[in-house]
Parts: C-alpha cells; structure tokens; sequence
C-alpha cells in the first residue's frame, strides 16, 4: 500500500501513455493517489481523472506563479468544487521567489485568500515553496492555517523548519530528492521527523528519484522514495509504506 500524495498525472506528458503509467504504479504497489490542479486547464483535467478513477482525489488550488492571472471568478470556482466529494484538499498554494512572473504582494495576496478559503470550506492545504520560507511561515500563521493544517509538499527546507510546520497541523512531504546522493537537509527531515508525521509523493512529471534523475516521473517511482526513507530510519519499507498511507488517509480524510 503506497499513496502518492502529490501527482501531476493531468500534465501533458502523460497524454499518451497513462494507462500504462498507472498499470506500473499499481504493479509497484500504489494504491491511492492525489492529482493536484493548479490553474483552469489542470484543475478541469484533474477533476476528469477523479471521477474516471475511484483510487484518484483531487487537490484544486491557484500555483503562486500564476497568482498574477488569478481573478475572483477562479476562487469561486474553486469553492465551489470544494464541495466535491472526491475533493480532498485546496492547493498547491504558496509563494514561489524563483520565477519573477508574479509580484511578491500579488503572491501573498493570493496565497491569504486560499488559506481563508480553505478555513471556510474546511478542507487541509497543500503548500508549495520555493525560496520563501520566512514568508511562507508567518503567512500561516497570522491566517491561522493551523485550524486546518495540511501538507508541506516536496519539503526542502531544515529539519528546523519542518518541526515548526509539524507543530502548525502540517506533514511533511518527501519526494524523489530524498533518494539523490548530495541532498543533505531531505535526508535530515527524514531521520529527525517522526514518522506519523510524515507523507511521500512523487510531483511527477518533475523530480524524478535516483536512478531515473532528469527523466519524467511517475506515481510508481514512489515506491523508491518509501525505500530511502526506510532505510535512513533503520525501518521496514512495509512499515513506512503503511504508515505513510495511513497518515494520508488521515489527512485528506479519507474513509
């Protein structure tokens, strides 16, 4: 049992061959998976995939480099499909410093609006940052985010900040840069984060584990990244996989 927390099987790349990509996945044990929109065109795809496939749910949110186009009409929609059933989560949101297409205070803008969103609708968050810690920490909690906690998705930060976003109502979520040999401070959030406060995933088509680094993701490469954190806990991959599953269920609430 594995449950990829975070897919992007709505992107293009799987246009042609996701039937055989999710055939592999179940081979390597994936059970559950959770396929994220972040815009119009994905979060339509990705409410297709849920309602074809009873072992996918939906996480539906604005991407904060795309914060700049979102309008009022778009976190209506977005409420409005919280209340589907298969619906599990509001994201990926947050703050993303790297790439310069939105303003920082249109970010955060964007960002607080979600979060209150969320609170309304009662559903967990899922938080992408890139380069914005600080920011992304104090916007949580000056908006209370802790009410409904969530996930810090493909975490990179230290295992400093990750306790901090633990003691928020946050898991944290390892992808493929915990299986790369130089990736110090994912390997350090994997041995110092209790277990029952940790998730895995994949983000694919993006970050690929050793050994398929630089080539397309896919929800059956999680398996890799419950194996590195297995071994670095000196644990079973029979009891991450489990608990990495349970704790999922636990925060997507999911029967």
């Amino acid at each position: 049992m594995l449950f990829d927390t975070h897919a992007h099987l709505n992107d293009t790349q799987f246009n042609e061959d996701l039937e055989e990509v999710i055939a592999r996945a179940q081979n390597e044990g994936v059970t559950n998976m959770v396929i994220v929109g972040f815009d119009r065109p994905t979060i339509n795809r990705a409410m297709e995939l849920v309602e074809t496939y009873d072992f996918m749910y939906a996480c539906v949110g604005w991407h904060p480099v795309d914060a700049i186009d979102m309008t009022d009409e778009d976190l209506q929609w977005i409420e409005e499909l919280a209340v589907h059933p298969k619906v599990v989560a509001i994201g990926e949101m947050g703050l993303d410093y790297h790439w310069d297409k939105s303003p920082k205070d249109i970010q955060k803008d964007v960002f607080r609006k979600q979060i209150r969103l969320a609170k309304k609708v009662k559903l967990p968050i899922v938080i992408h940052n890139r380069e914005a810690t600080a920011d992304i920490v104090e916007i949580l909690k000056e908006e209370g985010a802790e009410e409904v906690g969530g996930i810090m998705h493909c975490f990179s930060g230290s295992p400093e900040v990750a306790i901090e976003c633990v003691k928020m109502n946050f898991y944290i979520s390892l992808g493929g840069p915990v299986t790369f040999k130089n990736a110090k401070k994912p390997k350090e959030v994997a041995a110092e984060i209790p277990l029952d406060k940790l998730l895995i995933e994949t983000d694919c088509p993006y970050l690929a584990p050793h050994p398929y680094r630089g080539k397309r993701n896919e929800p059956g490469y999680v398996k890799l990244v419950a194996m590195e954190i297995a071994e670095i806990k000196g644990l079973t991959f029979e009891q991450v996989a489990e608990a990495t599953t349970r704790n999922a269920k636990k925060c997507f609430a999911i029967k």
